[in-house]
C-alpha cells in the first residue's frame, strides 16, 4: 500500500530472476507509510500558509521548537475519531480509498482528478474524516496528479485542507508535512517563515521532515540564506543531515547562481561520510538541464555510471521534463537516446507525456510518444490525444499528431479517436473543426456525431444554440434524420409545424418522410387522439409501423383512454399501410400487441392490470385475432409474470386452427352447457360433411373440463380417427384424476400405437406414474419413467416435489418393494439426483412397519450408493423408544462414520431431547470441543416450534448456555415464537428476565416479538422500537421522574440506542450521566457500552466503564466478545503483553476468545518479531479445550515473518522448507507472507523465498508455495514479474486449483475483471472454460457491462460453454440496459442456478477423484 509514497524506482531482474534492488551506504530517511498514524499533539487550529513574499528571518521561527524537536511526538488520542477498532467506519472507509489510489498508481502511475474528487466527496459525505483519510488526500494533490496543472493541483489541496478541518478533522505535523510536498511538487510559492508561523499557532510543532522539506523550499527559491539557517539550526541540535537535504542545497546553490558550490556538494557529502547516490546526481544534473549544459549532462551522467549510480527511465525522463521546461528542446534527442524501455517503460513515458502536455510543450510530448514500442493490439495515443483536447492544444498541432500516429500504423483511427474526445468534453468549437478535418480526409461523418452536442440546448431550451449545430450540420453536408429530429429538435418548439419552419429558415432540406415519422412519434407520445385522426385519413402516405413503434408504446403506456387505443390497434390490424411490403397487416398488430404487453410487464413496476384488460376486451369486441405462434408467446409472458387473469382474458383473441372453430366470444363460458352447445355444432359440422377435428378436441375438452369421464370416453370411442394428441393427454389426465388406471393405460398405448414420438407434458406423465403405482402396476410405471428419459423430459424442482409425495404415498400401505423399485429407477435413468427427500419415503415405510433393523439397513445403502443418510433422526429416536441399544449403538457407528463425531453427537443429542432424557442430552452437548452448528440447532428448533414443544426448546436454550459460538440471542428468538403461538405471555415475561441475566442483547426482531407478545396480553403499551426515544441527555436529566423505572428504561434505551449507532462517546457520556444520577443498568448494557468503545479503541475509558458496573454489580465480568475486542485493540496498539494477558485470563476463566483476537495477537507477536510469544500463544491453542477455527499456517507464517522481522532468513527458509516438505503440509498457503514481504518492499527476504519456492517445486514437486508468489504478483499488477515466474517454472499453469481460487476470489469483487484476463493471457490454454466463461460473466454482471458481456455470450457460444446462470446474469444485464433480452431467459432464480453449478462442481470433483 505504499506505492503511493515511496519512489517509483524500477525493479532489475537478477540472473536468478529474483528481484533485487542495489543497496548503497546513503543514510537517507525511510518514507514513511501512507496507512500511519497520526503524530503530534493536540492543538485548536490549524490553517495552510497564505501565499506572500517571503519576509523576516526564519531563526525566528525555529527556535521556539529547539527544545525536544527530534523525538517530541505523541500519539493523538482523539475520541472522535475511531481509528483502531475492528468495527471502525473511518478505517473501513479508508481502506477502500488507499486500495482505489494504490490500484489506480500502481497501475499507471498517477491518480486521475475524478478519482481523487470522488474519494473526496465520500469522505466528506461520511461527516467524520479521519486523520489518516485527510493524509491520504493531501498526498495525492502532487505529482501523481499528472494531468492537472499546478495551480490548480494547489487549489485543489486547499480546498481539502478547509473542507476537512471545517468537517472537525485535527491535523498533526503529518499532515503539514504533506502539505510542504505538495507545495514542492507543484512549484508553489510560499513563505517558510509564515508556513512554521501557522504550525505555531496550531500549536503543532514541526519534526526533521519539516524542516528537509522547508530547506527544499528556499533553495527552489535559489534562497542559500534561509536554508543555511535552518541547515545550521539542525546541526546544533543533532538532527541528522540526510542525503535529501544536501540534494536540496545543489538546487539551492545552483539556482543562486553559484554552480561551483553546487559541485562541491559532493565533496561535502563525502566528507560527512555519505556517498552520493542516483538522487544526488539526478539533482546536479536537473541543474545542468536548467542551464542546457549538454557537456556537463553527459560527463555527469558518464561519472554516476562510473559511481555504479545507475539512473533509471524514470531518471533520465525527469532531466527531459526539465529541458523542456527551460526551453532547452535541442538536447532533448541526445537524452532520448539513454532511454532503456526497461520495465514499465510504457507507464512511466505516459506520465511524462501528459505532465509536458500539461505544461503546453505538447510537441516534446510527441517526441517521447514516438519511443513507444509498436503493439497491433494497443492503439498509440489515445491518452495523448484525449489530453491534447482536453488542454486546449492548438488544432492545427492535434491533426499534424493524427496524420503521423495513423501513417505510421501506430493508431488505426485517430481522427475519429479525437472526435470521440472532443464530443465527451463538450468543447463544440473543436468538434465542428474536426468534423471539417473528416470532411478533408474523405472521412465519414455520421449524424449522431452531434447529438452530444444537442443534448444541453435541449436541456436548456435553448433553440438559437441549437440552430446554430443545426448550421453546423448543414455546412458539413449532413441531413438531421428522424432520429436527430424527434429527440434534439422536435422538443424545443411548440408544435412540428413550427420547428419545420425555423430548420427552413436556416435553409436545412427535410425529407417529408422523415419529417412525418418525427411528428407521428411526437403526436404518439403526446397526443393519441391527434395520432389516430392523422393515421386513419385516408390520404395519409405509406408508413412503416417499427419506424414509430416504440413512441406508440410509450403513448399507450402514459394515457389511459383504452378505447383509443383499441382503435390505433384495429387501424394497424386492417390498414396496409402500415405494414412492411408482403407482410399482413394483421401480423404487424399481432407483433405490436406482444411488443407493448413485453414493454409493460417487464418494466418491473406495478402492471396496470385493469387497463390491460379493458384493453383486451376492447380488442375482443373488434373481431381482432392473433396469430397462434405470438398468442403463445405473450401468454408464456403473462404467465411467466405471474398475470394468469390476463393470460385467460387474451384467450379470447386467439386464431381458430381451422374454419370449423367456434369463435370464444361465442361459445358459453358455463361449462355445464358448453358441451352440449359444442355438439350440436358437430352434429352440424357432419351433415354438412365439413372437418370436425377441431371440434372433437373442444368437446374432449369440454367434458374433461366437467369431469364427464363416461361421456368422454364415449365420444373418444366414436371418432377415434379424430382423437389428436392433446385429446388423448387431457383424457389419460382425467382417468388418473379418476383413479381408472386400467383405461388410462389404454389410451397411453392408444396415443405410442398412433404417433411413436408423441411426448406428454411433465405433470400427465407424473400422474401416470401416480396411478399405476397406487394401484400396483409398479412395473408399468417404470415403463413411463423409462420413456420419460427416452424423450429427455427434463424435471423441475416441483416435478421432483411430486415424485416425493408420490413414493410418500405408498408408505401407508406397506409399499416397500414398490418404493425401492421406483425409487431405484429414478436414481438409475438419471430423472433425479438422489436426495434426503426423495431417500426418505422408503426409510419411512419401514418405520412405518415397525421394521427399524430394515430402516438402518435402507439407510446405509442409501449412503453407500447415493452418499445420503435419510431420516436418521427418526430412526435414532424410535430405536430409544424401543429401548435397542445394539441397533441404536450400529446406527451411532454408522452417523460417526459416515458425516463425523460432530454430527453423531448432535443426532443424539437431539434424539435425546425428543424423547425427554433431558439429563442425558445435557451430558452430550456439554462433550469437550463441540461447537454450535447453527443449522442443526435451526432445524430442531423448527421442529418443536411446528410441534409446539415449549419444554423441550426451554431445555435446549438452557442446555447450549455454554456451547462454543451459539447464538443466544437466535435460540431465545426461537422460545418467543413459540410463545407466540401458544399466546403465554407469562412464559415470555420470564424469558426477557432470562435474557437480561445471561447478558444477552437481543436483536431488533426479538424485541418486537416480545412487544407484541407483551402488548396483546399485558394492560400498558409497548414502543413499537424499544431503544428510540425523543430527547437529549439534558432532557433526561432535568425531565421529572415518576419512578426510577421509568429513569432506568430512559438510559437503558438511550445508551444502547447510541452503541448500536456505533457513537462510542455519546454512549460512554450517557452511561456516566446515568452513573452520577445513581441509576444502575442491566450487565448486559454495560457490556455493550464496553464492546462499542473498545471497537472504537477507546481502552480506558472501557476499563472506567467496567469499574462502574462492578462497583454496581460485584459478580460482573466482560463477556467473550468485549475480552476478544480488548485483545485485538491492544495487539493493533502494539501491546502484545498486555494482549496475551487479557488471552490467559480469558482462559483460565474458562472463556473462549474470539478467532479474530487470536489471529491479530499471533500477527502482532510476529511483526515485532517475537518468535517465544508465538510459540506460548500456539501451546495455549493446543491445550484448549475448544479448538478455535484458526488457519492452519497462521503460526507457520507469523513464525516465519517473526524470523524475517529479526532478519533471520536462513532460520525462515529452514521453518518452512521443514514445514513443506512433511508429508500432508503441501497444500497449505503461505500468500500471508509473500503479501507482507512485497508489501514492505522487502527484497532481501524476496530473494531468499523466492528460491526457496522454486527449490521446492524443482526438486521436491511441492508447488503450493511458487503458486502463491505468482498470484501475489499477479495480484499486486506485477504482470511482468509473474511471466517470468511463469517462464522459470512452467508448472505453475497445471496448478488448477490454486487459479480457479484466485479467479472465484477476484469474481467476487467489482472492478476484478482485468486480473481473470491477465492470467488468461499468461495461460491461454486453461482447459475448463466453461467456469471460466462462467466467472467472467459474473465480473461483467458485477461491472454492469452489458458490452463486454455480449462478446463473451458470442464466445461462449462459438465454444459451446453458455450455461444457465450466465444466461440470467445477461438477462439482468440487458434489463438494467432497457434492452430486450434477445434470448430465452432461464425461469428459475439465481439461486436455483447457483446451486445447480455447485453440484455440477462437486460431481465433476467427485469424478476426477474416481
Amino acid at each position: 500500500m505504499s506505492a503511493l509514497l515511496r519512489s517509483a524506482r524500477l525493479l532489475k531482474f537478477s540472473p536468478s530472476g529474483l528481484l533485487r534492488i542495489t543497496g548503497t551506504n546513503r543514510t537517507g530517511a525511510s518514507l514513511a507509510r501512507l496507512y500511519s498514524g497520526a503524530l503530534g499533539v493536540r492543538r485548536t487550529t490549524a490553517c495552510y500558509p497564505q501565499i506572500r513574499p517571503d519576509s523576516g528571518n526564519v531563526c525566528s521561527r525555529v527556535w521556539p521548537y529547539a527544545v525536544g524537536c527530534v523525538r517530541n511526538y505523541a500519539i493523538t488520542k482523539e475520541k472522535d475519531e475511531a481509528s483502531v477498532g475492528v468495527l471502525s467506519k473511518q478505517a473501513e472507509s479508508f481502506d477502500r480509498a488507499l486500495t482505489k489510489l494504490d490500484n489506480s498508481v500502481r497501475r499507471t502511475g498517477r491518480i486521475t482528478k475524478t478519482l481523487l474528487l470522488r474519494i473526496f466527496h465520500a469522505t466528506c459525505r461520511t461527516g467524520y474524516p479521519s486523520g489518516n483519510q485527510a493524509l491520504l488526500l493531501l498526498r495525492s494533490c502532487g505529482s501523481l496528479l499528472a494531468e492537472v496543472p499546478l495551480k490548480e493541483r494547489t487549489d485543489l489541496a486547499h480546498r481539502i485542507w478547509d473542507k476537512l478541518e471545517q468537517l472537525g478533522t485535527k491535523y498533526d505535523v503529518s499532515h503539514y508535512n504533506a502539505l510542504l510536498k505538495a507545495y514542492l511538487q507543484n512549484d508553489f510559492k510560499f513563505s517558510p517563515t509564515d508556513f512554521l508561523a501557522k504550525m505555531e499557532a496550531a500549536n503543532v510543532q514541526p519534526n526533521r521532515v519539516t524542516y528537509q522539506r522547508l530547506i527544499a523550499a528556499y533553495c527552489q527559491n535559489g534562497h542559500i540564506e534561509g536554508a543555511s539557517t535552518i541547515l545550521g539550526f539542525m546541526k546544533t541540535r543533532g538532527l541528522p543531515i540526510t542525503e535529501a537535504v544536501f540534494n536540496s542545497l545543489i538546487t539551492g546553490h545552483a539556482r543562486a547562481g553559484d554552480m561551483e558550490g553546487a559541485k562541491n556538494i559532493l565533496s561535502v557529502m563525502q566528507g560527512a561520510g555519505i556517498e552520493p547516490g542516483p538522487d544526488t546526481y539526478l539533482s546536479l544534473l536537473n541543474i545542468y538541464a536548467e542551464k542546457g549544459d549538454l557537456d556537463s549532462l553527459q560527463e555527469t551522467l558518464k561519472e554516476a555510471e562510473s559511481a555504479y549510480c545507475s539512473l533509471m527511465d524514470k531518471d533520465i525522463m525527469q532531466i527531459i521534463f526539465t529541458l523542456a521546461k527551460a526551453e532547452h528542446q535541442q538536447h532533448i534527442p541526445e537524452m532520448i537516446k539513454h532511454l532503456k524501455q526497461e520495465m514499465g517503460y510504457i507507464p512511466d513515458a505516459m506520465n511524462l507525456c501528459l505532465s509536458l502536455i500539461t505544461e503546453g510543450l505538447e510537441d516534446t510530448a510527441f517526441q517521447i510518444l514516438k519511443t513507444f514500442p509498436k503493439n497491433e493490439d494497443f492503439e498509440t495515443g489515445n491518452f495523448f490525444l484525449k489530453h491534447c483536447i482536453a488542454m486546449d492544444t492548438s488544432l492545427e498541432k492535434i491533426v499534424s499528431y493524427c496524420k503521423y500516429l495513423q501513417e505510421s500504423n501506430l493508431h488505426s483511427a485517430p481522427f475519429t479517436f479525437t472526435l470521440y474526445c472532443a464530443l465527451e468534453l463538450k468543447k463544440t468549437e473543436v468538434c465542428v473543426e474536426l468534423m471539417k478535418v473528416f470532411k478533408e480526409h474523405d472521412l465519414p461523418i455520421r449524424t449522431h456525431y452531434f447529438w452530444p452536442l444537442l443534448t444541453q440546448h435541449v436541456k436548456d431550451n435553448n433553440i438559437a444554440g441549437m440552430l446554430e449545430v443545426v448550421k453546423d450540420m448543414r455546412d458539413l453536408g449532413v441531413a438531421p434524420d428522424i432520429d436527430t429530429l424527434y429527440n434534439y429538435i422536435f422538443p424545443l418548439f411548440p408544435d412540428v409545424e413550427a420547428a419545420v419552419k425555423a430548420l427552413k429558415d436556416v435553409g436545412i432540406p427535410l425529407e417529408s418522410e422523415g419529417i412525418l415519422t418525427a411528428e407521428i412519434r411526437s403526436m404518439a407520445v403526446n397526443n393519441l387522439a391527434k395520432l389516430y385522426a392523422r393515421m386513419s385519413d385516408p390520404s395519409f402516405p405509406q408508413l412503416d409501423i417499427n419506424n414509430f413503434r416504440n413512441s406508440l408504446i410509450k403513448g399507450f403506456r402514459r394515457f389511459d383512454d383504452v378505447e383509443l387505443m383499441a382503435k390505433i390497434t384495429e387501424l394497424l390490424y386492417k390498414d396496409e399501410r402500415f405494414s412492411k411490403e408482403n407482410l399482413k397487416p394483421t401480423i404487424t398488430a399481432s407483433s405490436f400487441l406482444y411488443s407493448l404487453i413485453e414493454n409493460v410487464v417487464e418494466e418491473g413496476v406495478q402492471v396496470p392490470k385493469d387497463k390491460l384488460q379493458q384493453y383486451l376486451n376492447q380488442l375482443q369486441t373488434k373481431n381482432i385475432i392473433i396469430s397462434r405462434k405470438i398468442y403463445r408467446d405473450i401468454q408464456n409472458l403473462l404467465l411467466f409474470h405471474h398475470l394468469p387473469e390476463l393470460a385467460e382474458d387474451l384467450k379470447a383473441l386467439e386464431e381458430s386452427g381451422d374454419q370449423s372453430a367456434i369463435p370464444v366470444a361465442a361459445t358459453p363460458r358455463n361449462n355445464r352447457t358448453g358441451s352440449i352447445v359444442l355438439e350440436k355444432k358437430l352434429a352440424e359440422l357432419k351433415a354438412d360433411n365439413k372437418p370436425i377435428r377441431s371440434v372433437v378436441k373442444h368437446i374432449i375438452h369440454s367434458l374433461c373440463a366437467e369431469e364427464n369421464l363416461q361421456h368422454a370416453l364415449e365420444v373418444k370411442k366414436q371418432h377415434e380417427d379424430e382423437m389428436t394428441q392433446g385429446s388423448y393427454a387431457t383424457l389419460i389426465n382425467l382417468c388418473c384424476r379418476h383413479n381408472n388406471v386400467e383405461e388410462a393405460l389404454n389410451l397411453k398405448r392408444e396415443m405410442s400405437h398412433k404417433d411413436s414420438s408423441a411426448v406428454l407434458d411433465i405433470s400427465k406423465y407424473l400422474a401416470l406414474v401416480r396411478v399405476l403405482s397406487k394401484n400396483g402396476k409398479v412395473e408399468e410405471a417404470v415403463d413411463i419413467l423409462k420413456e420419460m428419459k427416452e424423450k429427455e423430459v427434463v424435471l423441475n424442482n416441483n416435478h421432483i416435489s411430486t415424485l416425493f409425495h408420490i413414493l410418500n404415498t405408498l408408505v401407508a400401505n406397506g409399499g416397500i418393494p414398490a418404493i425401492k423399485r421406483l425409487q431405484d429407477a429414478i436414481f438409475t435413468l438419471g430423472l433425479a439426483k438422489p436426495s434426503k427427500n426423495l431417500c426418505s419415503p422408503l426409510i419411512n415405510a419401514y418405520l412405518d412397519s415397525n421394521d427399524l433393523s430394515g430402516a438402518i439397513e435402507a439407510a446405509l445403502d442409501c449412503q453407500k450408493r447415493y452418499s445420503q443418510l435419510p431420516q436418521i433422526h427418526n430412526i435414532i429416536v424410535a430405536l430409544m423408544e424401543k429401548g435397542d441399544t445394539e441397533l441404536l449403538q450400529k446406527a451411532m457407528d454408522i452417523v460417526s462414520q459416515e458425516r463425523g463425531e460432530m454430527s453423531m453427537l448432535y443426532d443424539l443429542f437431539f434424539a435425546f431431547l425428543e424423547t425427554g432424557r433431558y439429563n442425558e442430552a445435557r451430558k452430550i452437548i456439554e462433550t469437550p470441543g463441540l461447537r454450535a452448528k447453527p443449522g442443526r440447532l435451526q432445524w430442531y428448533a423448527e421442529q418443536c416450534i411446528s410441534k409446539k414443544q415449549l419444554e423441550t426448546m426451554e431445555q435446549m436454550v438452557d442446555m447450549t448456555n455454554k456451547l462454543f459460538g451459539c447464538d443466544r440471542d437466535e435460540m431465545y428468538f426461537y422460545i418467543l415464537r413459540i410463545c407466540k403461538e401458544t399466546n403465554n405471555w407469562q412464559k415470555a415475561e420470564a424469558v426477557w428476565t432470562k435474557m437480561e441475566e445471561e447478558n444477552v442483547i437481543p436483536r431488533e426482531r426479538t424485541q418486537r416479538l416480545l412487544g407484541e407478545i407483551l402488548k396483546d396480553n399485558v394492560p400498558f403499551e409497548v414502543p413499537k422500537t424499544w431503544y428510540e426515544e425523543d430527547g437529549t441527555p439534558q432532557e433526561v436529566e432535568s425531565a421529572p421522574s415518576t419512578t426510577a423505572a421509568k429513569d432506568w428504561n430512559q438510559y437503558q434505551a438511550k445508551v444502547f440506542h447510541q452503541c448500536k449507532k456505533g457513537k462510542a462517546t455519546k454512549a460512554y457520556r450517557l452511561l456516566k450521566e446515568a452513573d452520577k444520577n445513581g441509576v444502575v443498568l442491566g450487565s448486559a448494557i454495560y457490556d455493550q457500552v464496553i464492546r462499542t468503545l473498545l471497537s472504537k479503541g477507546f481502552v480506558e475509558s472501557a476499563m472506567e466503564v467496567k469499574d462502574i458496573a462492578v462497583s454496581h454489580v460485584p459478580s460482573f465480568t466482560l463477556s467473550d466478545t468485549a475480552n476478544s475486542l480488548l485483545m485485538i485493540t491492544h495487539s493493533k496498539k502494539g501491546r502484545t503483553q498486555e494482549a496475551f494477558e487479557t488471552m490467559k485470563s480469558m482462559l483460565q476463566a474458562d472463556l473462549v476468545p474470539m478467532p479474530l483476537s487470536v489471529t491479530r495477537l499471533v500477527q502482532a507477536l510476529g511483526s515485532q518479531g517475537d518468535m517465544a510469544g508465538i510459540q506460548k500463544v500456539e501451546s495455549l491453542m493446543k491445550d484448549l479445550g475448544t479448538p478455535l477455527n484458526l488457519s492452519k499456517m497462521l503460526f507457520i507464517n507469523n513464525m516465519t515473518l517473526a524470523h524475517i522481522n529479526r532478519d533471520d532468513l536462513e532460520s525462515a527458509v529452514e521453518l518452512l522448507e521443514a514445514f513443506y516438505t512433511s508429508p500432508d503440509s503441501v497444500d497449505n498457503s503461505m500468500s500471508y507472507v509473500f503479501r507482507r514481504i512485497l508489501a514492505d518492499d522487502n527484497d532481501k527476504a524476496l530473494d531468499k523465498l523466492s528460491a526457496m519456492a522454486e527449490r521446492l517445486a524443482n526438486h521436491f514437486g511441492c508447488y503450493r508455495p511458487i503458486s502463491d508468489l505468482f498470484i501475489q504478483l499477479l495480484d499486486m499488477d506485477k504482470v511482468d514479474d509473474a511471466k517470468f515466474l511463469l517462464d522459470r517454472c512452467n508448472a505453475l499453469a497445471e496448478q488448477k486449483e490454486v487459479l480457479k481460487s484466485y479467479m472465484c476470489e477476484k469474481a467476487q469483487t467489482p472492478g476484478q475483471v482485468g486480473k481473470i484476463k491477465t492470467l488468461l493471457s499468461m495461460i491461454p490454454d486453461f482447459a475448463e472454460k466453461e467456469m471460466v466463461h462462467s466467472y467472467l460473466m459474473k465480473c461483467h454482471s458485477l461491472d454492469n457491462d452489458l458490452l463486454s458481456a455480449k462478446a463473451l455470450y458470442d464466445l461462449m457460444q462459438k465454444e459451446g460453454t453458455v450455461d444457465e446462470l450466465s444466461l440470467k446474469r445477461l438477462a439482468m444485464l440487458y434489463r438494467n440496459a432497457g434492452e430486450s433480452v434477445p434470448f430465452t431467459e432461464p425461469p428459475n432464480s439465481f439461486a436455483f442456478y447457483i446451486e445447480k453449478l455447485k453440484e455440477k462442481v462437486a460431481e465433476d470433483k467427485m469424478t476426477a477423484d474416481k
